[in-house]
């Protein structure tokens, strides 16, 4: 596949990027290299092959998934201009 400058004036505009006339050429071959590059990757075989997070293996650092409050209340209502039973106050907007 190849990219024409029509095309990637194109692209530019979808893309909501500002691109001169003589610039276009230029970005053309950009996307070409671009997707040259995506068709070489496309032929190398991955069958098999455990898809990793990082090159150097480690185990992700975990916390015990519980539910909590965050024991906060007080320190965060004590921000609310008006603050009710444990709640923030608003003024009543519907009759």
């Amino acid at each position: 596949m190849s990219i024409d400058i029509d095309t990637a004036r194109r692209v530019a505009k979808l893309a909501r990027i500002r691109v001169e006339e003589d610039a276009l050429p230029a970005l053309a071959e950009e996307f070409n290299a671009v997707l040259g590059f995506i068709e070489q990757l496309q032929e190398v075989d991955v069958e098999g092959v455990e898809p990793m997070t990082s090159v150097t293996p480690q185990r992700l650092k975990r916390r015990v998934d519980g539910v909590t409050d965050g024991d906060q209340q007080a320190k965060i209502l004590s921000n609310a201009p008006d603050a009710r039973e444990g709640f923030f106050a608003v003024p009543k907007v519907v009759e």
